[in-house]
């Protein structure tokens, strides 16, 4: 019997038991066995000598969006419309076979947008090439579920599970859980407030399916089983992601409303140009892009190319600032001066973990160098050896 199999056999069970307090044990153990299956799913084959074939396009620019959806849903068009590359749109599905890069300019800015193909229920277990779609999807910054207006809202569903499958957490934190493997002293069960979805009994169970006889654990919220699952295996990746709603002119005024109000979603048309500006604004609100001008001792600012920092590539401070400009320059740092929404006064002093806001003006100034020279008494250092045994002896005087 293969994985897929495995997986869809302990899925029939957890559908037919029922949910008690008496089953809940039982449920949690199966939930792990899936989730061991599922990671055993995605990696490699054993004796084959690479990845195969795959979609990854080299990082450009201060940030990457993939365009994730179902086949036909206007996700060629939006990347010609956006970035001005051409992808082929055609009535048919699966037009796009591969992934086209493109690149958007906005708020002095670049920004890689990836045209994805379109993935089919089923792809986290390799159909429709679905695996090399969401590995790419996993090396970007924030998704964009491209989703078609008229058709049933199970789609948004389908999508969801299939990237939850393979290890993708959409608009979730990671839980607030430390776990940490031990050697010797069995498991050691802490938690900080009153649990009400797992137990000290189940963790326990679930350990003990991974084979796990020593760690320490401590919940510092009341999470579900499946987040501490996704504690223990690991390999999880949490992600921004924003519901786009394209077609909308081919439904009701009510519909549009409805959809508009859901959380994390923008509506949009591209067959007439509708509100492409407010997803642009959306994308660059999630990716929470910081833009840094720098500026030259008695000179004015450079506001023609910012320094692009983000929390998701290396951090906002000043520290993050200067390796961003070069690795040498923390050593060589006094003080920097900051003009900004994150200064108290124009300028303030500020050290390195002063973290910078968008469009703040940052003024680094360096230490001075210790001036050689001098004379006498007044001499900054010594040129005579440290040691009296390599101080060159005198010649004895003739007599």
């Amino acid at each position: 019997m293969g994985i897929v199999e495995k997986i869809k056999e302990i899925e029939a069970e957890m559908a037919r038991t029922q949910k008690n307090k008496a089953t809940e044990y039982h449920l949690g153990q199966l939930k792990a066995k899936i989730a061991k299956l599922r990671t055993q799913l995605l990696e490699p084959p054993k004796g084959s000598s690479g990845g195969g074939e795959g979609f990854e396009v080299t990082k450009f620019g201060h940030g990457r969006v993939a365009l994730i959806g179902f086949p036909s849903v206007g996700k060629s068009t939006l990347l010609t419309m956006l970035t001005g590359t051409h992808s082929e749109a055609a009535s048919y599905e699966f037009t796009t076979l591969t992934c086209i890069p493109g690149i958007i300019h906005y708020n002095d800015t670049k920004i890689q947008l990836l045209d994805l193909p379109g993935i089919i229920e089923g792809a986290s277990e390799g159909k429709g090439r679905g695996r090399q779609v969401i590995a790419v999807s996993k090396s970007s910054d924030i998704v964009l579920m491209v989703l078609d207006a008229s058709k049933s809202e199970g789609h948004r569903q389908i999508l969801t599970r299939e990237l939850e499958a393979v290890g993708l957490r959409l608009n979730k934190r990671p839980p607030q859980i430390y776990f940490k493997k031990k050697k010797t002293g069995g498991i050691s069960f802490n938690s900080t407030l009153p649990l009400t979805h797992v137990d000290e009994k189940l963790c326990y169970q679930i350990l003990h399916e991974y084979k796990i006889h020593n760690a320490e654990v401590l919940f510092r919220e009341d999470a579900t089983v499946d987040d501490f699952i996704d504690v223990i295996e690991g390999n999880r990746k949490y992600m921004k992601c924003v519901y786009v709603y394209n077609k909308i002119d081919v439904i009701g005024i009510d519909d549009v409303d409805r959809l508009a109000r859901q959380p994390n979603s923008v509506v949009i048309s591209c067959n007439l140009k509708l509100n492409l500006d407010r997803l642009l604004s959306r994308m660059w609100e999630e990716m929470g892009l910081v833009r840094v001008y720098t500026k030259p001792q008695g000179q004015q600012p450079d506001f023609t190319e910012p320094v692009v920092l983000s929390l998701d590539r290396g951090g906002c401070s000043v520290e993050d600032f200067c390796n961003h400009i070069h690795r040498s320059m923390v050593k060589d740092v006094k003080y920097v001066l900051v003009w900004g929404t994150s200064a108290r006064h124009y300028p303030q002093h500020c050290g390195l973990g002063h973290v910078l806001h968008d469009e703040d003006v940052v003024q680094i100034v360096k230490k001075k160098e210790k001036e050689e020279g001098g004379r006498g008494r007044f001499k900054s250092h010594s040129t005579a050896p440290a040691r009296i045994s390599d101080r060159e002896k005198k010649t004895p005087l003739k007599t």
